[in-house]
């Protein structure tokens, strides 16, 4: 009986495992920036970073993932190599729990166009239940913080 019942206590948690894990999706709008520089001796760099978002369907909250890569070659070999990246736990878009989807998007790099530069990016979630979106965008202000501001759709 007592080994029935941890069997039965063993089997719950895993399917309360498995189905928070089902609460997480991975955006489906990743994209990846790459530039090149010339260093001192004939030496090239070549540095690429994609970001992406894994988003918790349920609380609304989202991680923002990086990742990057930078190869350093000369004009016979590959001199180094050097991968970077993580997730950083950004705050809640909606301020509570339900049912979600969501998208994100980077800022295009740096350009004559861009006055902030690289670090800016466009959050979109709507609830699966509702006609109610939000979309909120966030940029480096130069100055330490960000600006994140998000605003509600109307719809017409």
């Amino acid at each position: 009986m007592w080994v029935m019942g941890g069997l039965v206590l063993g089997a719950l948690a895993l399917a309360s495992g498995v189905a928070a894990a089902d609460d997480f999706k991975l955006s489906s709008n990743q994209r990846i920036s790459c530039g090149r520089g010339l260093s001192a001796g004939k030496l090239s760099t070549a540095t690429c970073r994609s970001y992406a978002y894994l988003f918790n369907i349920r609380t609304s909250e989202y991680f923002r993932c990086s990742v990057s890569l930078a190869l350093t070659r000369d004009a016979k070999e590959i001199i180094s190599v050097q991968t970077d990246g993580g997730c950083v736990k950004r705050p809640r878009v909606f301020e509570t729990d339900g049912n979600y989807s969501f998208d994100a998007t980077e800022t295009e790099p740096p350009n004559t166009n861009s006055f902030f530069g690289t670090g800016g990016y466009a959050v979109w979630a709507s609830d699966n239940a509702a006609q109610k979106v939000r979309g909120c965008i966030i940029i480096a202000s130069g100055l330490g913080s960000d600006v994140s501001k998000c605003m509600d759709m109307k719809f017409e």
